[in-house]
């Protein structure tokens, strides 16, 4: 996050380089294809956060909306967003202001879990603490949306018990969403979900207890996945799932996907896969695989399957050094493959 000092000086440099289109330049801009795939998925963690626990966003949420606005009339825009952190107002309208025609929310702030869902380690529950924000409630939904060129065929939401969570996560609603999605050319539909889990260091509290939340938050989306998802069709599932390099994190997340997300055969993450098939990477897109917390996983279904055809970041670093985010946005594009 930026002092409002920082923000401020951005804006005036952003002011002065602006042309016409009221977009920001960046020199990943160019190097984006036109849109030639059955699907393409962006993710963003967009930092849509409200005063006073971020400050200056309003106009780096604009500027987002205005580049996918931008790259919509370029043929580059793409077909589905998924954006985590759509807390404000201004970062939920991101759809509408760049055109796309099916917006979707993720969960409300007063949205509850099934009571079947609420099995808090009591020990756990009894360390909560007001001043971490841990007992207050839900001051804000989980910041969740997708937007679609697409046809919505069906949406499930779904949020974490509200003891299942550590530190100031626990202020908002997390959880996650599935969204199917009609895409042209393919023969069944995509499954897509979205999600945010608890960060770590950012909490403020015991990394521990921050991990031990992580750990039952992925138990439960699994657990969404495999009851949502309809087994026939391909799955996406692509957030900000704050694994980093943490070994406990990482072999939670992982451990579940191998041995849970698959009905029909591998599931893998699009960055690695772009690595594994030499396909080109944008050095934010590198980064953004070295930090570990912003992933499209990906797996076949049983009528259908998708591959992987390339990666691109509309959303990185500016030539002048500041990013919109705090995150980077990246492109994966797929096509059908044989199943």
């Amino acid at each position: 996050m930026k002092t409002v000092w920082t923000t401020a000086c951005a804006a005036a440099v952003l002011m002065t380089t602006v042309g016409a289109t009221g977009v920001p330049p960046t020199s990943n801009m160019a190097s984006l294809p036109a849109i030639g795939h059955a699907l393409s998925v962006l993710t963003y963690n967009v930092e849509g956060l409200p005063w006073p626990i971020a400050s200056g966003r309003p106009d780096n949420l604009a500027a987002i909306a205005d580049r996918l606005k931008y790259l919509r009339a370029r043929g580059q825009a793409p077909k589905v967003v998924v954006l985590q952190e759509a807390f404000t107002k201004d970062a939920r309208s991101i759809g509408q202001k760049a055109g796309y025609r099916y917006i979707v929310d993720g969960p409300s702030s007063d949205h509850a879990a099934p009571a079947g869902m609420n099995t808090v380690d009591p020990t756990f529950a009894a360390a909560a603490r007001w001043w971490s924000g841990e007992t207050e409630g839900k001051m804000l939904g989980s910041g969740l949306q997708l937007l679609s060129d697409y046809p919505i065929v069906e949406v499930r939401r779904m949020v974490f018990p509200a003891g299942d969570c550590a530190g100031y996560d626990c202020l908002a609603n997390k959880g996650a969403m599935l969204v199917r999605v009609a895409v042209p050319g393919l023969t069944t539909p995509v499954d897509i979900v979205t999600t945010h889990l608890n960060s770590r260091a950012a909490s403020g509290v015991a990394k521990s207890r921050a991990d031990q939340a992580y750990a039952r938050q992925v138990d439960l989306l699994t657990g969404f996945v495999e009851h949502a998802r309809d087994p026939r069709n391909p799955l996406i599932v692509a957030g900000d799932f704050n694994m980093g390099k943490t070994p406990v994190r990482r072999a939670a997340l992982f451990g579940q996907i191998e041995q849970r997300w698959s009905v029909a055969g591998s599931v893998r993450n699009a960055l690695g896969q772009a690595v594994q098939d030499r396909l080109p990477m944008p050095q934010d897109a590198v980064a953004t695989a070295r930090r570990a917390k912003d992933w499209q996983f990906f797996a076949p279904g049983h009528a259908a399957a998708l591959e992987l055809t390339g990666i691109s970041v509309p959303f990185g670093r500016e030539p002048n050094g500041d990013m919109l985010s705090d995150h980077v946005g990246y492109i994966a594009y797929f096509r059908q493959s044989a199943q």
